[in-house]
């Protein structure tokens, strides 16, 4: 039901065939093939009971072309209401999804692709309700400050349409999606991590680049995170530990900056970039010698 490309959910429509639909709605409605007027008010109680579902499903499609989204979910999800069993009832749901994220409604547009994927799970248009899930929490991951709970959301939703729809349309913009929301993840924990090494908190900044080697370790951050484990062990006096870190980032990352530098902070104290001792650095490196790393 969607175009793929890079659909961006607000402020335009990327279904296949949803604008040629639309169209053909707004078109209905303007020959009188559907009785609402404009007048009409879904909220009042008993407005739409004299309406078909296809008339209804029709005026919401008129009220998406126009750019109404808030409307057009209210007409969708209206027809589930009237019309609990029928085909229209069914694809004014996923619609309903649609419209919320047109308006900006990312909890209503999450409700109705949950609803419509419990139950509809093996429709065809499971696939992009699912996708549609991971959306309403991946558009709203610059609006939620330094909160990550939201990104850690939207990965756990686009994880379930890689896993789930392997073979979608869907899938391969989810896989980008997916690693945006890594690099995003990784680049918090960097910034918090920088911020208890400037203030000398070691144990704590080893914490936060520990789960971006260990978590996060595809992304653009880990070299950073490396390099600066280096430079937490060796102020706590562990050698063996900044050893390790400065082995795995040149076995991995030896054209790296970052690599220049762990070289320099570990020469200057006498130390050379090898795997040393034991501990969680030392798993990283045996992992890494594998091919398992990385």
């Amino acid at each position: 039901m969607m175009t793929q490309g890079a659909p961006e959910m607000t402020g335009r429509s990327s279904r296949p065939g949803m604008r040629k639909a639309i169209a053909a709605g707004a078109l209905a409605l303007a020959l009188g093939l559907s009785a609402c007027g404009d007048g009409v008010d879904p909220r009042r109680d008993g407005v739409l009971e004299q309406y078909s579902a296809q008339e209804i499903y029709q005026r919401a499609e008129y009220e998406l072309a126009r750019g109404r989204a808030d409307d057009a979910a209210i007409y969708f999800g209206e027809i589930e209401r009237l019309y609990p069993y029928s085909e229209w009832a069914k694809r004014g749901l996923i619609m309903a999804a649609f419209s919320y994220h047109q308006d900006r409604d990312y909890d209503n547009s999450r409700i109705a692709a949950q609803r419509y994927l419990d139950f509809y799970p093996a429709e065809a248009d499971a696939a992009y309700a699912q996708y549609l899930l991971a959306l309403s929490y991946y558009d709203q991951m610059d609006q939620i400050g330094n909160d990550q709970a939201v990104a850690y959301d939207a990965l756990q939703a686009l994880r379930l349409v890689i896993e789930r729809y392997p073979d979608s349309e869907y899938t391969q913009d989810a896989v980008l999606r997916f690693d945006v929301a890594m690099d995003q993840l990784a680049a918090s924990e960097m910034e918090v991590g920088r911020y208890y090494l400037r203030r000398q908190h070691y144990t704590a900044a080893i914490n936060r680049f520990r789960l971006v080697v260990e978590e996060f370790q595809t992304t653009s951050h880990t070299p950073e995170a490396l390099l600066r484990l280096v430079e937490a062990y060796l102020s706590l006096g562990l050698t063996d530990e900044a050893s390790t870190a400065g082995a795995i980032l040149g076995y991995n990352f030896q054209g790296s900056p970052f690599y220049d530098d762990a070289f320099r902070q570990l020469t200057g104290q006498g130390l050379t970039p090898d795997a040393a001792g034991q501990g969680w650095l030392r798993e990283v490196w045996d992992q890494t010698v594998r091919g398992d790393w990385l």
